[in-house]
């Protein structure tokens, strides 16, 4: 961590987080922020800090109303805290999920038709010369390798196999560089866009670099994929459309009694902020 990054820590740790006056510890904050992976310490300490802040907020109003509820246990020796059981049980009573009907199900449908696509495949075959991209020599040595192998495929396509028995650092070598049936992301990110790109028979005009090292890719067929009715995702896209409405109404609430709250310490959105967004 730098030295500007460590003073801006120490001095987010100097904050007093409160909800209506009562303060939330620092110890807990840095216990909960185990459970906000982020790029920074800072940003991992504010995400921990905001949850907690929440988690009052919301058992402050729990014992406002005076909810009441036995905790649940999920049937695997897990049961909830007499806090996660209150918070369950305000959310339920005060905040209202619209379950979406048929037009809204159809409307997301015609709306998304890409995202109801059953996925392109991919027959193909690669040779891999293998190296790491953190060692510079190895990894240019092997393009080297790799840029002669291609040239000489272009003369002699029908040696792919053999050249992937000789060079190939892939398992694959075994069967001519053959990897079967692909889908997108079954192999690096670079792999795919090469695939993508190509037609049935083609094989790469330069090698594809990955982590892996270097790869001379050949197509040998690719099956389109199709759209999905709508009556085989139905189900799916309500599911997706009742959870998206259920976090959207959760901040809402949260939202409203942010807003006539005392917050110290942290920011929390506000009903004029998720207006705005």
């Amino acid at each position: 961590m730098s030295c500007s990054a460590k003073g801006l820590l120490a001095q987010d740790l100097r904050k007093v987080v409160s909800v209506n006056g009562v303060v939330v510890r620092h110890d807990e904050i840095s216990r909960e922020a185990q459970n906000h992976p982020a790029r920074t310490p800072i940003a991992a300490w504010t995400a921990a800090a905001r949850a907690l802040a929440v988690r009052e907020l919301l058992l402050q109003e729990a014992r406002r109303i005076a909810v009441d509820t036995e905790p649940l246990n999920d049937g695997e020796g897990r049961t909830e805290t007499a806090e996660e059981a209150s918070i369950r049980a305000l959310v339920e009573r005060e905040v209202s999920t619209p379950t979406p009907d048929e037009a809204a199900c159809r409307r997301y449908y015609q709306q998304n038709l890409r995202r109801f696509r059953s996925a392109d495949l991919y027959e193909a075959a690669h040779i891999l010369i293998a190296a790491r991209a953190g060692d510079r020599a190895a990894y240019a040595a092997a393009r080297t390798e790799a840029e002669a192998l291609t040239a000489a495929l272009r003369d002699a396509p029908e040696r792919f196999a053999e050249f992937a028995l000789a060079h190939s650092a892939c398992p694959s070598k075994a069967v001519g560089g053959n990897l079967g049936q692909l889908s997108p992301g079954d192999t690096a990110p670079e792999f795919d866009a090469a695939l993508s790109a190509m037609t049935p028979g083609e094989m790469t005009t330069e090698p594809v670099a990955s982590r892996f090292g270097h790869h001379i890719i050949r197509l040998d067929r690719k099956i389109e994929g199709c759209q999905l009715p709508f009556e085989q995702v139905r189900d799916r896209i309500a599911d997706y459309l009742v959870d998206r409405a259920r976090h959207t109404a959760i901040a809402q609430f949260v939202a409203r009694l942010a807003a006539r709250a005392e917050i110290g310490g942290v920011d929390l959105p506000t009903t004029a902020d998720l207006r705005v967004s």
